[in-house]
């Protein structure tokens, strides 16, 4: 197990303290404070073996150096960081990677009893299967796995899936008409059927669908999961297109302090410039993704043309992962740099954190491109 005290993502756990989860963090330290008197969280745990469910898990890019634990090439990996004090995230902590050789014994060794322990192992590895730690997506991908856990582990509030269902209400309507045309119950159908779209079951109210698009088994469930991705992270752009213009224009104005000097000047204009360009051609990628799910869908429902869609369902699951970790990347840099610059007037840092920031958010992207 990796001393994590000198790795960068510890060496901001103290920013975590108070948050609880974004699209590569899922704070359990901050949700077992907020949420530690409730009995759905004690019967519906993330993690069984009490030391994980106050663990910190996150979607990390794997660096040159740590490469050497892998048997395989994969790019990402699930991290899961034991803090060394969990009042205090500052600290540090302890870390492994799922995946990585030997995990399972790592896991087997932090204690508890074997059924809880091979429950945990299994919950690790369906959250790593996923490009990213979306609320949404991360309960919606572990109902599909048989794990039933309690909905304060996952930051989506009512009020927000409220808005997602009205949204998506609106995206499948003449889906709706289409497929369902002879149910005669009206907009109280239509309801209905976005409730089944969302929710973590496929069941014979969806069946009509899958008989007009001619799936079948594991290729339908794939299809129609990677669909509800498709559809919540079209809801999250909405949100999220906007705060990213934002961080865009401000990059270029962030003042460096302190001792200036040339070369690193020199350094940080190109890759300010770098970043922007690059930034901007990850968000084309996935408004071109998104086009091809938008033309999919617009021959099923207004073109009459089932195997489009059918066939935009069966390459579905791939697109799927990445558009969540192009999406990903774009959220972690949207996020921090708010986080970091909450307004115009705080666009000043030290050369130094100007430059950890500009790596940190090149290297995500170097990932995502490799």
């Amino acid at each position: 197990m990796r001393q994590a005290s000198t790795d960068r993502s510890v060496r901001n756990l103290g920013a975590l303290q108070r948050t609880a989860s974004t699209s590569r963090v899922l704070n359990l330290v901050a949700i077992a404070n907020s949420h530690k008197g409730e009995s759905d969280y004690h019967t519906k745990p993330f993690f069984t073996t009490p030391i994980l469910n106050e663990c910190i898990v996150l979607k990390h890019r794997i660096r040159a150096d740590e490469r050497y634990v892998f048997d395989d090439e994969r790019q990402n990996s699930t991290k899961i960081i034991l803090p060394f004090e969990r009042g205090d995230l500052r600290m540090g902590g302890r870390s492994f990677f799922v995946g990585q050789r030997g995990w399972r014994d790592i896991v087997r060794q932090t204690g508890g009893d074997e059924q809880n322990i091979e429950r945990d192992i299994r919950v690790m590895s369906a959250v790593d299967e996923i490009p990213s730690l979306d609320p949404f997506l991360l309960r919606e991908h572990l109902n599909r796995r048989g794990i039933q856990i309690a909905s304060c582990y996952f930051a989506i509030s009512e009020a927000d899936l409220g808005r997602m269902q009205d949204f998506v209400a609106m995206e499948i309507n003449n889906l709706i008409r289409l497929t369902y045309a002879t149910a005669g119950e009206g907009s109280s159908y239509s309801s209905k059927l976005v409730q089944v779209l969302l929710s973590t079951e496929i069941n014979e109210h969806l069946e009509p669908l899958r008989i007009a698009l001619r799936l079948e088994g594991e290729d339908y469930k794939e299809g129609v999961f990677s669909w509800k991705g498709f559809l919540y992270y079209k809801w999250v752009l909405n949100d999220l297109w906007p705060k990213l213009v934002e961080v865009l224009r401000e990059m270029p104005q962030v003042r460096v302090t302190g001792h200036k000097d040339a070369d690193l000047m020199a350094y940080i204009d190109r890759t300010r410039r770098r970043l922007v360009e690059t930034v901007d051609a990850k968000r084309r990628e996935v408004t071109e993704a998104l086009d091809v799910y938008d033309r999919a869908f617009a021959d099923l429902t207004k073109n009459g043309k089932p195997l489009a869609f059918r066939n935009f369902l069966l390459r579905a699951p791939k697109m799927f992962l990445m558009l969540g970790e192009r999406i990903g990347v774009i959220s972690h840099i949207t996020s921090f740099w708010r986080y970091r610059f909450p307004d115009a007037r705080s666009l000043a840092a030290p050369i130094d954190e100007v430059l950890d920031i500009l790596k940190d958010f090149e290297q995500n992207i170097t990932t995502v491109e490799e």
